[in-house]
């Protein structure tokens, strides 16, 4: 299964961050051998380069969709600024997941979105709304509230 990661953010650098996320990918032993090259997208005409680039990786059906997530939650937990990664399934399907609502977890909180990250990338729904992410929340998947 190809799987496809976009960065994004206000006012970024999102090839630089493309890269940043790509080599801490290549960190994790399980995802080091799955990531694949994927070409610069030709620039939109008249714009003066290409909006940014894209991480692939090539997944077992059902495998290592936890370690993905968690690396993703990790790296976003890691990055000063507000960015947004896109994780885009083979069917179209899109989970994202925004810096700003999870900076400050506790180790807890992260682990707890990591998991439900990699359960909405799992799920396999016979239909999906446009407006939906796999696991039927309406935009980026929301952290719990730390109930202490």
């Amino acid at each position: 299964m190809k799987v496809t990661l976009a960065v994004s953010g206000p006012g970024e650098d999102t090839a630089g961050a493309s890269s940043d996320l790509r080599r801490w990918l290549r960190r994790h032993p399980e995802l080091r051998d799955r990531i694949t090259p994927e070409p610069a997208a030709e620039p939109a005409p008249g714009s003066m380069g290409a909006a940014g680039e894209l991480v692939s990786l090539l997944l077992a059906p059902g495998g290592f969709t936890a370690a993905l997530a968690a690396a993703v939650v990790a790296w976003l937990q890691n990055r000063r600024g507000n960015q947004t990664v896109t994780i885009t399934l083979p069917d179209g399907t899109q989970v994202t997941v925004s810096s700003e609502r999870v900076r400050d977890l506790s180790a807890e909180g992260s682990g707890e979105l990591a998991e439900r990250v990699a359960e909405a990338m799992r799920q396999r729904p016979a239909a999906t709304d446009d407006r939906t992410n796999r696991d039927g929340a309406s935009g980026t998947p929301e952290p719990e509230p730390d109930r202490r």
